[in-house]
């Protein structure tokens, strides 16, 4: 059995018997019919990491996410992740997060441990495995989640420009916007939240709280100043995750309460989702002032030109 066979059997075990803490590296062994050395060196070549170190990563990470949760006592936890005793929880979690588990829960950082397999816990029960990427593959010469993300950040420039060449008086004037997502909308409220929807979510990822104030009326310079640092820092982002396959890789938005962890991927689907509901009222309610040029903010011809 090669290392990458006797990875995907191992992984199933693990997956299988989670909460089963009797089944130690030396049972798993029994299941491959091999002996606990020999799996050893085949698990620590495909992964990068023992048997055993494997299993308590994981565990802990399950740990983290059920800490996200504040009615769990942390003994309960300690249990689940197989601990006997709090103080020996504290240690492992610890060594692992760089605080008590208390301290922990109180301002969650990143949920997942590093891992040189890229394997991880997913919540509520399994293992997240990467996509197989078969040697020599090469990217599309177009990613089309990147894309629509780069179009995003380039037509909201566009309309705030365009935002300038009207009647202030229209910018605060109420615009018609079915579904009721937003109360009260006018040009100005939108385009500033579309900024902050991006500007919100780039805080979040840092762990830093986003201030609301900045939206109360503000000026179509502002935006454009804002636009122009969180736009293109939105767009790493997105980048980076698609770059690196982390679209389904999870963080915690620690400044919900209680916290809450979300996928990248569901992170840009959502940003991208509200976004074309309110590009769309602005396009829209800039149409009714005379300002027609932008084709509803369609990206097919855009993506086709870059």
């Amino acid at each position: 059995m090669n290392p990458s066979d006797a990875f995907a059997v191992f992984l199933s075990g693990v997956a299988d018997c989670l909460d089963d803490h009797a089944v130690d590296s030396d049972a798993l062994a029994g299941r491959l019919h091999l002996s606990r050395s020999h799996l050893d060196r085949l698990v620590a070549a495909a992964s990068g990491e023992t048997p055993a170190r494997f299993r308590r990563r994981v565990l802990l990470e399950r740990a983290a996410f059920r800490l996200l949760d504040t009615h769990t006592g942390i003994l309960d936890v300690a249990v689940e992740a197989g601990y006997g005793s709090h103080e020996a929880f504290t240690r492992a979690f610890t060594r692992a997060y760089g605080q008590t588990p208390q301290a922990w829960r109180q301002a969650p950082t990143a949920v997942l441990l590093a891992a040189p397999s890229g394997v991880h816990f997913h919540p509520p029960a399994g293992l997240r495995v990467p996509a197989h990427r078969n040697e020599g593959s090469e990217a599309s010469s177009m990613d089309l989640v990147s894309k629509m993300v780069e179009h995003h950040v380039w037509l909201l420039g566009e309309l705030v420009g365009r935002a300038g060449t009207v009647d202030g008086r229209l910018l605060d004037r109420p615009v018609s916007a079915p579904g009721q997502v937003d109360d009260d909308p006018t040009v100005r409220s939108l385009l500033s939240r579309l900024i902050g929807q991006m500007d919100m979510w780039n805080r979040a990822l840092a762990l830093r709280d986003y201030d609301w104030d900045v939206e109360r009326n503000e000026s179509l310079t502002g935006m454009r100043d804002r636009l122009e640092e969180v736009g293109p820092a939105f767009l790493t982002h997105v980048r980076q995750a698609v770059a690196e396959g982390r679209l389904d890789d999870t963080f915690v938005h620690a400044q919900c309460s209680p916290p809450q962890v979300y996928t990248y991927g569901g992170l840009i689907a959502h940003v991208l989702t509200f976004a074309a509901y309110r590009r769309t009222v602005v396009v829209g309610a800039l149409a009714d002032a005379g300002v027609g040029d932008l084709n509803f903010g369609d990206p097919r011809d855009w993506v086709a030109e870059h």
